[in-house]
């Protein structure tokens, strides 16, 4: 879907650019190449994303999503310099804008149709924990608000007839571009360095643990990270040190399928049991085991 919009999307803005000669509509046109270069890339990143495990990676594949997001974020970046690099000359010699409201009236359809499409890939994104849908959809609000402001300017240079309006609208909607390219690549470094799932998340998992405390069971060592659609978790359990083997295991199978049930998306729960009563078991608190 988001294919099929910005090829249609890219020939309406690009038709408005060359009946009107508007720098601003031509910016607006550019960043819909980088959309349709972006959703390629993304429609690959989701079949590699799919991938079941395998020996070679055996914790998945989810976390291709995550490039996908850095590749679309770095096309954002040379879209918005390719626009002030066509902008710039224009602010020393402006020119005119011919059929304006035809002009406008193509970009607003192709505006429309980036609005339906974004709307569609963030609820989805949303519903199944993926940045790569939320990216890209987010990304392609950015446009429609972009067009919107594009439109309005247009209007205002052919009510006043200050041409030079035109290049500096181009140039804000290139120095908006380098925000959002930034603040993808950003996400996109977040989830490659391994980071944690949302507070929100977290606490949901923190009350259901905190329940289960008692004088002979508690828990800690709780770490956390985010890949791609996929959360995991892991977690110290301290049982009573007396308990058999098999209660233990049953106990922690009990926890993990528990907190695995409390999401919709895909969760991996590790958890490892230790004796309460032995205060050792407290020193192991985070990824590198503490030194006796």
């Amino acid at each position: 879907m988001s294919i099929a919009a910005a090829v249609v999307t890219i020939g309406l803005k690009f038709y408005a650019y060359i009946i009107t000669g508007s720098m601003g509509l031509l910016s607006d046109a550019l960043e819909s190449c980088v959309n349709l270069l972006a959703a390629i890339v993304a429609l690959i990143m989701i079949h590699i994303s799919e991938k079941p495990a395998d020996e070679k990676h055996e914790f998945g594949h989810t976390k291709a999503e995550y490039f996908s997001s850095a590749i679309e974020g770095a096309l954002i970046l040379i879209a918005a310099f390719s626009i002030i690099w066509s902008a710039a000359p224009k602010l020393i010699s402006p020119q005119p804008i011919e059929n304006v409201g035809l002009g406008l009236g193509i970009s607003l359809v192709a505006s429309l149709i980036n609005l339906a499409t974004a709307t569609v890939l963030i609820r989805n994104g949303k519903k199944r924990n993926s940045l790569l849908l939320e990216a890209d959809g987010k990304h392609l609000m950015t446009d429609v608000w972009t067009s919107a402001g594009v439109i309005f300017a247009i209007g205002l240079v052919k009510l006043t007839g200050w041409l030079i309006l035109d290049p500096i609208i181009a140039i804000l909607v290139a120095l908006n571009i380098v925000l959002t390219g930034y603040q993808l690549i950003r996400r996109s470094a977040n989830g490659l360095m391994d980071v944690s799932i949302s507070p929100e998340d977290l606490k949901i998992v923190t009350d259901y643990l905190d329940n289960l405390k008692t004088e002979k069971i508690d828990y800690h060592s709780l770490m956390t990270r985010q890949a791609g659609q996929r959360k995991f978790i892991s977690l110290h359990l301290l049982v009573p040190g007396a308990w058999s083997v098999q209660k233990g295991h049953d106990f922690a199978d009990e926890v993990e399928e528990t907190i695995e049930n409390m999401f919709s998306e895909l969760v991996t729960v590790s958890t490892h049991i230790e004796p309460i009563e032995d205060p050792i078991s407290l020193r192991d608190i985070t990824i590198d085991r503490e030194k006796l």
